[in-house]
């Protein structure tokens, strides 16, 4: 049964996670599985690229103004910085439980960051990768 997103953030939050599979795939990612979650956690995107997994975590930002993002901060608001030790602790249970249950145990896997930022009003939007996070 699909998720239902009732709340502004919860609907940016589905937009954003939208861009970031378009994004991933426009760069040669096979989605393998999207919302996996247990009671311990979530993993927002699970990929495959050259016989790696990759666990995504996505964190969107619904903002007018994206000319700033190229220099990397929007108003010096860090949505990266959202990834508190509780939320890693969380993501390394539920990657630990889908390799397990997927008997994955002997591939290479990562953990990424998506902070997408978007423009709503004119349909635009800039991804920030943030490779290889450490748990």
């Amino acid at each position: 049964m699909p998720k239902v997103f009732t709340s502004e953030s919860q609907k940016t939050g589905e937009i954003g996670e939208n861009i970031a599979v378009k994004f991933l795939v426009k760069h040669g990612f096979s989605i393998l599985g999207r919302n996996y979650t247990k009671k311990w956690g979530e993993i927002d995107i699970i990929a495959e690229k050259k016989g790696k997994i990759y666990f995504v975590e996505v964190k969107s930002v619904s903002r007018p103004v994206l000319s700033s993002v190229s220099q990397g901060t929007l108003d010096d608001y860090r949505p990266e910085d959202n990834m508190h030790p509780w939320k890693l602790k969380r993501l390394a249970r539920a990657i630990q439980t889908y390799i397990l249950s997927r008997k994955l145990d002997d591939r290479e896997w990562q953990l990424d960051l998506l902070v997408v930022f978007m423009d709503i009003k004119h349909k635009k939007a800039k991804v920030k990768v943030v490779s290889d996070i450490i748990l």
